[in-house]
């Protein structure tokens, strides 16, 4: 049999235990419920009428929760001879994201996310007319965030050409953009000629285990507060 001592020192170890699993498991709720809401609100833009992308005086504000996959419209001057490539994975298959700067009138420009051309297509000459847009183009798309770094535990290479994520600083640097904003567009599936590239591809998707994680930290504290009570029909025995 354990000492009265040792008893009182379990217990109070449970019943921390308790309290800690119960904590977080509400933060678990809490987060859920903003999960869902942020869901709902993504929704929402994404099936919103387009409005204006962002000018220069907006960019500070820009933030995640707030803009990201918001439906957006721009028009301006395609740079072609500023496009990168960056690796992408699709439901096409492997391949790239066509990233081409568009001028706007005030003279900021916008990544802008044309689509995606499989490898074998990532030289402009086998898209015949892909790659001649000249005069104003407005883009409609879905706005989102900077990816700065890399992706997938590979870092982007700007000096030799090679991008794994749409980083827009080490994009606009690289090419020598200046008066960049900070996010780019994805634009929709309004075709380009020739067929490529292909947009209309952004998977909007959020990883929503909350719940899962609530019930397991609220099973773990039964399971705690369980243990206190067998404790205490021990020493009642």
């Amino acid at each position: 049999m354990p000492s009265p001592r040792a008893r009182r020192i379990f217990t109070g170890s449970l019943v921390f235990l308790v309290a800690a699993f119960l904590a977080l498991g509400t933060w678990q709720v809490q987060r859920l419920f903003w999960k869902l809401d942020l869901i709902a609100r993504v929704e929402s833009r994404i099936h919103a009428d387009p409005v204006p992308a962002p000018a220069r005086a907006e960019w500070p504000a820009i933030t995640r929760e707030g803009d990201e996959y918001r439906r957006v419209i721009a028009t301006g001057l395609f740079r072609h001879d500023a496009t990168v490539l960056v690796q992408a994975v699709t439901e096409r298959g492997a391949g790239f994201w066509v990233m081409t700067p568009l001028v706007l009138s005030d003279g900021t420009t916008v990544l802008v996310n044309r689509g995606f051309v499989p490898a074998d297509r990532r030289d402009p000459v086998h898209r015949a007319g892909s790659e001649l847009a000249a005069g104003p183009v407005a883009v409609t798309g879905l706005l989102r965030l900077t990816e700065p770094g890399g992706a997938f535990l590979r870092s982007n290479d700007p000096a030799n050409d090679r991008w794994f994520s749409r980083d827009v600083a080490a994009i606009a640097a690289a090419k020598g953009l200046a008066d960049v904003a900070p996010y780019f567009i994805d634009a929709d599936g309004t075709p380009n000629p020739g067929g490529l590239p292909i947009g209309g591809l952004t998977v909007v998707a959020f990883r929503n285990s909350h719940l899962v994680y609530a019930l397991t930290w609220y099973a773990l504290a039964a399971m705690s507060a369980a243990g206190i009570w067998q404790i205490h029909r021990r020493r009642r025995g």
